[in-house]
């Protein structure tokens, strides 16, 4: 090799020479996990997957998403909250790189958003519904309404928000409600926070409707039952 050929890179095809001592020979670590990431959503729209399964794939991706934020974004915002503004091996200080997660994130969720209406889709059409509070009947309220009371408002604990107290800790991958109240002795308004406790983010109830068909209630659910207008009333 001569010793030009020591200080680039060319291939067959004419391409441009990329120098040895060139960033651009370098992919940034955490764009190229989001591609991982990608990759994973992508095995979700694989119809050569059973149903289900491609379900769990696009909840890897949804999960995985998570992981990256609370390790790897929160590293790099640490950085910048340093003042930290080297570069990487492949030129990107960690402000750069933030904003190029941030802008990939979005296709990310993008793509998610629309697997998922697909997904739902074809669950309909093999008797697997998802519903929303709207899409129930007034048995199925009532039922609710019921289960609720005997095995979620048991267990809740409203905190208050108020500049007398520090703010309430939010665990990682938590689910709280933000709740505005109003005082019955004097109108007075005040903010509250409600987390539902990890026995409740688990839970399940099933019921046989006329159809035969099951109705479950999973934590997703179980938090729009909380948040709905008359659950709150409740707490």
């Amino acid at each position: 090799m001569s010793p030009q050929d020591s200080t680039s890179v060319s291939d067959d095809a004419g391409q441009s020479a990329i120098s040895l001592e060139s960033s651009d020979r370098f992919i940034n670590r955490e764009l190229s996990w989001l591609s991982f990431n990608m990759r994973v959503l992508e095995e979700a729209e694989n119809v050569s997957h059973p149903l289900l399964e491609r379900v769990r794939f696009l909840s890897i991706s949804a999960s995985n998403l998570d992981e990256f934020y609370m390790v790897r974004v929160a590293g790099l915002k640490g950085q910048v909250r340093a003042g930290v503004t080297q570069r990487s091996a492949d030129g990107l200080t960690p402000q750069e790189q933030l904003t190029q997660i941030n802008t990939a994130v979005r296709d990310v969720l993008r793509h998610q958003d629309a697997c998922w209406g697909r997904l739902q889709t074809e669950l309909d059409r093999e008797e697997i519904h998802v519903v929303s509070k709207d899409d129930l009947n007034a048995t199925d309220k009532a039922w609710l309404q019921d289960r609720f009371m005997e095995h979620i408002f048991p267990v809740l604990t409203p905190l208050a928000i108020d500049p007398a107290h520090p703010f309430p800790f939010i665990p990682n991958l938590g689910l709280s409600l933000i709740l505005q109240l109003v005082r019955i002795e004097n109108g007075e308004g005040m903010r509250a926070l409600v987390p539902m406790p990890s026995q409740v983010s688990s839970t399940s109830f099933s019921r046989k409707t006329e159809k035969a068909e099951v109705f479950l209630l999973t934590w997703a659910s179980t938090a729009k039952v909380m948040a709905s207008q008359s659950m709150c009333r409740q707490i």
